[in-house]
């Protein structure tokens, strides 16, 4: 006998992230495979369908192919996605359409016919906002590609249509697991199926969505045709898989009420775990996502391209992030301007007229203040969010943040998210942990991690550093995150 080994796939925005892991989620291999967005306006942006399965093709035969011999222990595949966007698919799992990014706003109308006419009941229903997510483009194809509509049978998310086509499915097996159910305000979050009476009034047929199904379901086999092509043993099995957030948060070991996580990544989340359910209404920010542990959900909300601000401005400036943090790091009081990184729109709450902005410049500004005032602004929103999470009582004093994503490998932006919030920012020693999240999760449905599956994950988490907050820094903040609120409410 043989210790058996896993996949575990991360279908990003910027890219897919896939890493070879034995059973106990030590990683032996990773490949990575560039994304390619397509923008042909400020509003459109999309990917195409074929791209991304390539991307998963591409690295899991990278990962067998550095595992030579080894390959034939592969036992399952487990892959998550992107969350906010979706795509389509024929009677033959085929695409009909593009993944419709999350970054896309060319349904901003149908969002403001939702706001309309659902409100506050949907939200209460999907736990979800209602912002540019799945109800508002699939009333976008709808209405607007006629014929395109007609010829869809299910809309999917991308890590069900690579599983799909990997084992051959039919439109009748499409599937989306419960972890994506808050972007979807046809949704009954709570009791793990679709809102009916709110299809009808839109007029959306309920037979266009897929079935709900559990992260850890087994959906399939790969085909003998792929598993060839991939370098794959026959009969390797494939898990439903999960959101990317969902993922990230338990490989951070977020698996009990009380902790609070930062995915530092494209969307820039902040989040914590709870055991309730408390959709919010009052402030049309939170979003009530369901955890992989069945009875955690994940407040959460974020900056549609938080992170995309600090790439913009590392192209810009033909400047590494190497080079940016090293000058905040030694220009430490520098003077900065207000930054606004809602370069699409504020999400949360959601407001289509805010642009991104610098604000306040003047000729002493330079690239390292205006870096700083970037990664500012995202903790300035952070801020936002935990004192809107403090109203619904979802956390406590003393919180520790836990950072995962490209962002928490800057000291000095982990060190200013902590002096804004006024908390510890804890850095594990995974930082890329969606990928191996969801190896785990394979072994631990071949029942190779018997364990309770909240003990598996919250056992492997190991901080490698923890950033403390500085007192008179967060007293200096606090005027600055007051102007930042003052300045997005002028600008609306």
């Amino acid at each position: 006998m043989y210790d058996p080994i896993f996949i575990g796939i991360d279908i990003g925005t910027q890219g897919t992230k896939a890493v070879l892991c034995n059973k106990n989620g030590d990683v032996l291999f990773e490949a990575f495979c560039k994304s390619n967005l397509i923008q042909p306006d400020s509003k459109t942006i999309y990917e195409n369908p074929d791209d991304i399965f390539n991307s998963v093709i591409t690295t899991i035969k990278e990962l067998t192919q550095k595992a030579g011999d080894d390959s034939k222990r592969i036992h399952s595949i487990c892959i998550d996605a992107q969350m906010a966007g979706i795509m389509a698919i024929d009677e033959n799992f085929e695409a009909v359409t593009p993944l419709d990014s999350w970054l896309d706003s060319r349904c901003k109308h149908y969002t403001s016919l939702l706001q309309k006419e659902a409100g506050d009941e949907a939200i209460q229903c999907s736990g979800g906002q209602i912002i540019h997510s799945h109800a508002s483009k699939i009333l976008w194809w709808k209405n607007e590609e006629k014929d395109t509509y007609k010829r869809i049978k299910k809309f999917v998310m991308p890590n069900a249509y690579v599983a799909g086509k990997l084992c051959g499915l039919t439109h009748e097996d499409a599937f989306m697991d419960y972890t994506f159910l808050h972007f979807n305000i046809f949704s009954d979050n709570k009791n793990l199926h679709y809102n009916e009476s709110l299809l009808k009034l839109f007029n959306v047929d309920l037979d266009k969505l897929p079935k709900i199904v559990s992260p850890t379901d087994i959906i399939g086999t790969i085909s003998p045709y792929f598993s060839k092509v991939m370098g794959l043993p026959g009969g390797v099995s494939v898990l439903a898989g999960c959101g990317d957030t969902a993922a990230s948060s338990i490989g951070a070991g977020i698996t009990k009420k009380g902790v609070a996580y930062d995915v530092a990544g494209t969307a820039s989340v902040f989040a914590c775990a709870t055991d309730k359910f408390v959709p919010d209404t009052k402030h049309k920010t939170l979003l009530f996502s369901r955890s992989i542990l069945k009875d955690l959900y994940l407040p959460l909300s974020y900056i549609n391209g938080g992170g995309l601000c600090l790439s913009w401005f590392s192209e810009l400036t033909g400047k590494s992030f190497n080079e940016l943090n090293a000058s905040v790091r030694e220009n430490p009081s520098i003077d900065t301007p207000i930054f606004i990184p809602h370069f699409q729109g504020r999400l949360f709450p959601i407001n289509n007229n805010i642009e991104g902005a610098f604000l306040g410049l003047n000729f002493n500004t330079n690239f390292t203040a205006m870096y700083k005032a970037v990664m500012e602004s995202i903790a300035f929103e952070y801020n936002y969010y935990l004192s809107i999470l403090k109203d619904t009582n979802s956390v406590t004093d003393n919180l520790k943040i836990i950072g995962v994503g490209g962002g928490a490998k800057s000291d000095v932006f982990a060190q200013i998210k902590a002096d804004v919030l006024n908390c510890s920012y804890i850095v594990p020693q995974s930082i890329d942990s969606a990928p191996v999240a969801c190896a785990l999760l394979a072994s631990h449905k071949a029942g190779y991690n018997e364990e309770n599956l909240s003990d598996v994950f919250s056992k492997r988490t190991s901080q490698t550093k923890e950033y403390s907050p500085n007192n008179d820094e967060h007293q200096k903040y606090k005027p600055i995150y007051n102007k930042y609120l003052t300045l997005l409410d002028r600008l609306t």
